[in-house]
């Protein structure tokens, strides 16, 4: 099992890809690339999502071996390839020991050894291994968000310019475009059922996710790490990290990105050390091009009223969808437009891979996500920048951002850029006077 945790690792590996002498392997369409009629597949990024990625990869029940695996930590790396080879053998997974790289670089030497990766690491590392994915040729799904800053969204944006000269696939687990109830609705909005749309409110409010606990033993970026959904140059807020599913549905159904946000955020009642420096909190106004204003409300509140959904209202009519599979419009006196069929509906984590999966089997270049995506992702990360410094943001100063959150080194005694006070807390924005980009 390889560690490749050092600079030098780094740079050699860097300069062969650059200089060419590891070649990129293309698909040919009508071919597979392994010798065994079997398309290889790395996973970067051994979490949950990672190997359940992998899971959906196989159950398209396209010809798929998993030859390699890439995560920074020997026990997440370990528990995804058991989890993975109990599940499915031999037959489908083919990682030998030299082919599991752990540390912070092993993510260039496992795409090296595929035809097709999963990048499913926190996000905040997200724009450096799409970059190389593509750089080497690859074809790729990835997770959302696609990046935790504007530095992370600029490179994403050029990488994805990269992949589709190449006629590389790009598909990104923002799953909702993959599920029938949302295209259903959103391709008879974009007919004019509903008329114009004047305004809208999308909503992620939940009681949060997971806390990992701090061991003696572990250094600041190990800590960081182990517990990134609280620090912003890993998760970029549970705005970012989780809402940008509901704010890409605002951008899909005005088929445009918003023009400004303004909004106002904290830290109300998720207010502990293990809490990071990350709001529990943000309520927003995004306002598009043609004046047209949609709300935008996520909470992570333990015992509070739950809801994550999307609504829209337009000249003719209004439309309530939800990931269950609703689906209802009607118009103004109430008469239903269209109702969607919630039986029997596919999986939309599933319905991506399949199609995916199903394209590269022929050859076929067919998906190319990268571009909104990233917008998408820009949209929450520009309404965090909003409810941080409380000030009223726009598209370019955003996007046009310098503050660059990810930290100058990667090395496990390296220290990232926000570091806690003496008594274990960290600090986090203040509206009105933290700067954010």
């Amino acid at each position: 099992m390889k560690n490749l945790n050092s600079r030098r690792d780094f740079i050699k590996t860097s300069a062969l890809v650059t200089g060419g002498m590891l070649a990129p392997s293309f698909l040919v369409p009508g071919a597979y690339a392994a010798p065994d009629n079997h398309l290889k597949l790395a996973v970067i990024g051994c979490g949950g999502r990672g190997t359940g990625a992998v899971f959906q990869a196989f159950e398209t029940g396209q010809p798929i071996k998993l030859v390699a695996m890439a995560d920074a930590f020997q026990d997440r790396l370990d528990n995804s390839y058991k989890a993975i080879f109990d599940k499915y053998g031999a037959e489908k997974v083919a990682v030998t020991d030299d082919k599991k790289f752990v540390g912070f670089h092993g993510y260039i030497h496992a795409i090296a050894e595929a035809d097709v990766v999963i990048l499913a690491s926190p996000p905040g590392f997200r724009p450096q291994h799409f970059e190389e994915a593509v750089k080497q040729g690859k074809q790729i799904f990835m997770e959302k968000p696609v990046a935790t800053d504007a530095a992370g969204i600029r490179k994403v944006l050029a990488a994805a310019q990269e992949a589709k000269a190449k006629k590389l696939n790009v598909v990104v687990g923002l799953q909702r475009h993959y599920q029938n109830n949302y295209r259903e609705v959103i391709k008879r909005i974009q007919d004019g059922q509903l008329g114009e749309i004047t305004g809208g409110q999308v909503y992620w409010n939940d009681g949060g996710v997971w806390v990992r606990e701090r061991k003696p033993e572990m250094t600041e970026m190990e800590y960081q790490m182990r517990n990134w959904y609280y620090f912003n140059w890993l998760c970029g807020d549970h705005i970012v990290e989780q809402h940008v599913h509901n704010i890409d549905i605002a951008n899909w159904v005005k088929n445009s990105y918003p023009v400004k946000a303004e909004g106002t955020g904290g830290r109300q009642v998720r207010i502990g050390k293990e809490h990071g420096e990350i709001f529990d909190h943000h309520v927003l106004t995004f306002t598009y091009a043609d004046g047209s204003v949609i709300h935008s409300e996520c909470r992570h509140f333990s015992g509070a009223a739950n809801r994550v959904d999307e609504t829209f209202q337009g000249t003719k009519g209004k439309v309530f969808l939800s990931a269950g599979n609703h689906g209802t419009m009607t118009d103004w006196k109430g008469n239903v437009i269209y109702d969607h069929n919630r039986e029997n509906q596919p999986n939309p984590y599933q319905q991506e891979h399949d199609e995916l999966w199903a394209a590269l089997v022929k050859g076929e270049y067919k998906f190319a996500d990268a571009e909104n995506a990233a917008k998408s992702t820009m949209t929450a990360i520009m309404g965090r920048y909003a409810t941080y410094s409380g000030k009223v943001m726009t598209w370019d100063e955003a996007l046009n951002g310098t503050v660059d959150l990810f930290p100058e080194t990667l090395a496990w005694d390296a220290m990232p850029k926000l570091l806690p006070n003496a008594d274990g807390y960290y600090p986090h924005a203040v509206p009105g006077k933290t700067k954010v980009i």
